[in-house]
């Protein structure tokens, strides 16, 4: 039987790293399930393909440095409908040219969106009549903003089912809304094993090892996490992730010639899988790819210097389902990982919270059911 996906567009946007490997997972599920299939994978922010949406992530990232309670008080202004249904017209218009000209080029059957600003374009197109394409929104975080929410959308992918519930409760048909989780590559759902790369790294197996990761872009606050665990009165090992951030690796590299515990340093790196199989807690900011990672491996998470706006509200979700701490004050991280260590009673505890909110597959799920959409959808078109 031939597969009824022949021209698929996913739409990301490299604002931090989360919507890209989203992207990537369901365009990789794609290609293993229909082979003939051409898929695209597109940054909706590139300067290639409109220089006033990079002007707007720079804008974006600038005020994440500069002044994050800003961006936070915007994020929560644009959340609701008086404010946010204004806000998301003006971007629909100003960004429906990007994804017409992307839509010329590529004549998709199916738009998927990682990101909502093309899903904002995307669902314009579709009101003004200008495309009748298949449109799903593949949400990446565990709350919903309204930035998401357009009834021109066909299929909502949702990471739980308070989104679904949420999504219903702004509109939109429940049939549409699927709790599919966020998509993660499938390494993570592969057994592994850690004494390998433990051996690799040459760390020891008899001592509880700690991850630390900034995120793909390597924000969040890495040094300040080991300033204050350099005081951490228990036997333990580091392995630091800072990823495309050669700034901070650099900083740290003689740091931890001199830290009281061991320390390995890696930049960016594809093998996070085998990383948080060999450890025991996940020090991370909490983004919701990151997220979703760890839960699959059932890794007990502390979680600490969220970006305002979604990984605040991120980070307690999953602190409140049990699965990770949210630490609000770095000071405490030192206490709170003995804390942790010298309890595995709770280290068990946020393990089985972790396997219950799991949900390895959802690049699986969303592929299946868009194929199934289609199919219905085509058929449905033929008899008319």
């Amino acid at each position: 039987m031939h597969s009824n996906l022949k021209r698929i567009l996913i739409v990301s946007a490299s604002i931090g790293s989360g919507h890209h490997q989203a992207a990537q997972a369901v365009a990789r599920q794609i290609a293993g399930k229909h082979p003939d299939a051409k898929v695209h994978m597109v940054d909706f922010m590139s300067e290639d393909n409109s220089y006033f949406n990079t002007l707007l992530k720079e804008t974006y990232l600038t005020m994440l440095n500069l002044s994050p309670n800003m961006y936070d008080f915007l994020y929560r202004w644009t959340h609701f409908g008086r404010t946010g249904s204004p806000v998301q017209n003006v971007l629909a218009v100003v960004m429906k040219k990007t994804m017409e000209k992307l839509i010329i080029q590529y004549r998709p059957q199916v738009i998927i969106c990682t990101h909502p600003f093309p899903c904002a374009a995307a669902a314009y197109l579709k009101k003004t009549g200008r495309i009748r394409t298949t449109l799903a929104a593949v949400v990446t975080d565990f709350t919903i903003h309204r930035l998401w929410v357009y009834p021109e959308v066909d299929l909502y992918f949702v990471g739980t089912g308070e989104m679904r519930q949420e999504l219903r409760q702004q509109g939109i048909d429940g049939w549409r809304t699927h709790v599919s989780g966020i998509p993660i590559s499938a390494a993570f759902c592969q057994p592994l094993h850690n004494q390998a790369m433990l051996q690799e790294l040459a760390l020891s197996p008899a001592l509880p090892t700690l991850l630390i990761m900034g995120g793909g872009l390597g924000l969040g606050g890495v040094e300040q996490a080991l300033a204050n665990l350099a005081g951490c009165r228990k036997p333990l090992q580091i392995i630091v992730v800072t990823g495309h951030n050669d700034k901070l690796y650099n900083s740290l590299v003689e740091y931890a010639q001199n830290f009281p515990q061991r320390i390995r340093l890696i930049g960016f790196t594809q093998r996070i899988p085998e990383l948080m199989a060999c450890a025991d807690v996940l020090i991370t900011k909490p983004g919701a790819l990151t997220i979703s990672e760890s839960l699959a491996m059932q890794l007990p998470m502390i979680l600490f210097e969220p970006i305002p706006g979604q990984e605040r509200d991120n980070a307690a979700y999953i602190a409140q389902q049990g699965a990770a701490i949210w630490l609000k004050d770095t000071e405490q991280l030192s206490a709170t990982v003995r804390r942790l260590l010298n309890n595995p009673q709770q280290l068990q505890a946020m393990r089985n919270a972790a396997r219950a909110l799991q949900q390895p597959h959802a690049a699986d799920k969303i592929v299946e059911t868009i194929t199934t959409y289609q199919r219905l959808h085509t058929r449905s078109a033929a008899n008319l």
